[in-house]
């Protein structure tokens, strides 16, 4: 167990100091200890597994990602059962790496059937419950549909202000992505009003340098040339 908590402890610093392949390497060699010690449906092994879905996506593998998280997924249903929380935060994160994976329209698919369930069991306004649909849209605009994507993210802007504030940074990339699917639905001239209002804030909040304000400098020169 002190061999496990050590492995365990490392592989957290190391995918916190920003190396995400090194953190996945060491939470699947920390595998078989937790398998040992908890079993193979263990929650403890359980949530090594997370681990290792979640920094094989953060090291940019969104395939392997994926097909972690939906093999997590037949576990965490078996011991869990298909509505706790943590099984609909593996739902959530497959549906988001199947899009990143190159499938926006299953993750779109995904994500419609998992947001009524999130809704009722973890509260319209949860953290959670936002990311859920703030993902939507944005499968949403990948899938062909960026006035949809538009709408959906017009409605979500305000709960976000209300629940987070508005100088939060899930309020200012809700932000962005209205601008940038508001640009993509056919009028870059709002998208380029709603990203001048937004660089303001964000060079307030997160200072000039930020890879966020960086961002929005840049889709702001994109849709200023459209808007001519």
């Amino acid at each position: 167990m002190a061999r496990l908590s050590v492995m365990l402890w490392r592989a957290q610093l190391r995918g916190e100091a920003g190396d995400g392949a090194g953190a996945r390497d060491l939470f699947a060699a920390a595998l078989p200890l937790a398998i040992r010690a908890h079993g193979k449906t263990g929650r403890d092994t359980l949530g090594v597994r997370h681990q290792i879905a979640y920094w094989t996506g953060n090291a940019g593998d969104f395939a392997g990602a994926r097909d972690e998280y939906a093999a997590l997924l037949l576990l965490r249903e078996r011991l869990l059962g298909s509505e706790d929380p943590q099984t609909l935060t593996v739902r959530q994160d497959l549906a988001y790496y199947t899009g990143k994976a190159g499938d926006p329209a299953s993750a779109r698919a995904q994500l419609e059937a998992l947001l009524p369930v999130r809704e009722r069991v973890s509260g319209p306004d949860d953290p959670a419950t936002l990311a859920a649909r703030h993902a939507l849209a944005r499968f949403t605009g990948q899938t062909g549909d960026p006035a949809g994507a538009r709408a959906q993210l017009e409605a979500l802007l305000p709960i976000r202000e209300h629940v987070s504030g508005p100088d939060h940074p899930d309020t200012l990339r809700t932000r962005h992505d209205l601008a940038y699917w508001t640009g993509k639905a056919g009028n870059p001239a709002s998208a380029r009003a709603q990203l001048e209002a937004l660089l303001a804030v964000q060079e307030r909040v997160s200072g000039a340098d930020d890879p966020e304000t960086l961002a929005t400098r840049h889709q702001l020169a994109d849709w200023t040339g459209d808007s001519r």
